[in-house]
């Protein structure tokens, strides 16, 4: 399974120039993405219209920014067009905050009057939904807002993506007893200093990273992501400080193979 992580800032190289996440997605082989943080600016038009079906952890900002874009520029008319899959919090904001005829014309409308932009798919904790030869399982974790991680099972194993999430038990026990992991992509987001603000924002730091990967008795590689870019050079050194080697440092753009 290839999963590619997003680059969430544009311009030709632009994850060398500064490798932190401004925003969240990924591509999973290549018509199944995680997240539209980035990905309506994904370059290539070509790898967007590919892509049928999007599922989306939770409704901040830095996971759906670009949704509203993509489904505009991907836009084919009739059973072709693509499906959005979300819990039924999430896709209450997506309608309300978003495709509300203010913020953005109302594709929802739409298409429920014979125009489909787009399809709309409520999820449902721990009920696994099958597309494009994958099967994906929702996990609610702990985040400020109601948010699902993912496990992703395909031929070749299972890959996890909790999305942000404070410390959890839940998803570990879902990933302890999945068929065949081969790795986990789990957020990181403030400096340990800044430990407080991550307990109330529900994220990780690296020492609380470092917690949550010991909760799961599988030896796989740990790719950290979400990494505020105000803050990468200090957290990326906390990582490597940790000496695992379970432990990967994301970057935007690059595909992941497991």
């Amino acid at each position: 399974m290839k999963i590619t992580v997003i680059p969430s800032s544009v311009g030709p190289d632009a994850a060398s120039v500064h490798p932190g996440f401004f925003l969240s997605s990924y591509l999973v082989e290549e018509a199944v993405a995680i997240d539209a943080g980035g990905l309506g600016f994904l370059g290539d038009l070509d790898a967007q219209s590919r892509i049928k079906h999007i599922f989306i952890t939770h409704s901040h900002v830095d996971h759906i920014a670009s949704l509203p874009i993509f489904l505009e520029t991907v836009f084919e008319s009739g059973d072709h067009c693509v499906t959005v899959h979300a819990g039924a919090e999430t896709w209450a904001s997506i309608q309300g905050d978003i495709f509300n005829d203010r913020v953005w014309p109302d594709f929802i409308a739409l298409s429920e009057k014979g125009l489909p932009f787009v399809k709309k798919s409520i999820i449902e904790p721990g009920k696994p939904i099958e597309v494009e030869g994958l099967k994906l399982t929702p996990i609610p974790v702990d985040h400020v807002v109601p948010t699902l991680g993912f496990l992703i099972e395909g031929p070749g194993g299972t890959v996890a993506i909790p999305s942000d999430t404070g410390p959890t038990d839940n998803f570990w026990r879902h990933a302890a007893a999945a068929k065949d992991l081969r790795g986990v992509f789990l957020e990181v987001s403030f400096p340990d200093r800044m430990e407080g603000l991550a307990r109330i924002s529900k994220h990780l730091t690296p020492a609380m990273f470092a917690t949550e990967i010991r909760k799961l008795d599988a030896d796989v590689p740990f790719v950290a992501v979400h990494i505020k870019p105000r803050f990468y050079g200090e957290v990326v050194d906390q990582l490597i400080a940790l000496g695992s080697d379970r432990i990967e440092v994301g970057r935007p753009g690059k595909s992941y193979t497991f």
